[in-house]
């Protein structure tokens, strides 16, 4: 990914935590000389220097065979929004797009042994369920669970390196950066609220963990 430098976003704490909040992403490997991608929910660990990407994709999908021991991509995208030129008050400027995004470079693994794929199930059920005000039970024992079962492959991604993008207008001045908050929370949307959101944390000089 092209990072400019005042774009770039080091902290490990922001892009776990980033991924965590934008865990549905893009699993992009190679098939057959031709890019080949899946949307995919993911769980991430963390365990000391080891990092880890764990998911799992319907047996039926091609991606998974012959992928195993290959590099992988995985792509998080975050908030977005256009910027108005408008908004800067400015002559000799441009419209922009700003948002945030994460891409994870490692080892594709696939996970067909049914204790590894299980745990990757239990645990994918109880993280997404966690929020839900009757969290829903993986009944492991059950005929039907284990059918599904059969029917998909676990993975996991052994990470070697992660890049973070912050576009946040970061290479304009303080003023026209506060003039883009302001339209921006104007704007109708989940999208451009929390993009203003962030470039309020990094101009008043807050930990931007929470694109």
């Amino acid at each position: 990914m092209y990072i400019p430098t005042h774009f770039a976003q080091t902290d490990p704490a922001a892009l776990f935590a980033f991924i965590r909040r934008h865990s549905f992403g893009l699993l992009c490997t190679v098939r057959d000389g031709e890019p080949f991608a899946s949307h995919l929910p993911f769980l991430l660990r963390a365990e000391g220097e080891a990092v880890r990407l764990d998911g799992h994709m319907a047996r039926a999908n091609p991606q998974w065979p012959g992928a195993h021991g290959q590099p992988a991509l995985v792509v998080f995208s975050g908030p977005h929004a256009y910027v108005s030129p408008s908004w800067y008050e400015a002559e000799n400027v441009v419209p922009t797009w700003n948002y945030a995004a994460v891409h994870v470079y490692g080892t594709f693994e696939s996970v067909e042994d049914p204790a590894e794929l299980l745990g990757i199930v239990r645990d994918t059920v109880r993280v997404y369920e966690a929020a839900m005000p009757r969290p829903w039970q993986l009944d492991e024992a059950s005929a039907y669970s284990r059918g599904m079962l059969r029917q998909i492959v676990g993975f996991r991604v052994r990470v070697g390196r992660i890049e973070g993008k912050w576009k946040l207008n970061q290479n304009h001045p303080e003023e026209r950066r506060r003039k883009v908050v302001r339209a921006l929370e104007q704007i109708a949307g989940d999208d451009a609220r929390e993009v203003a959101a962030l470039m309020r944390e990094q101009l008043d000089g807050r930990p931007g963990e929470r694109p």
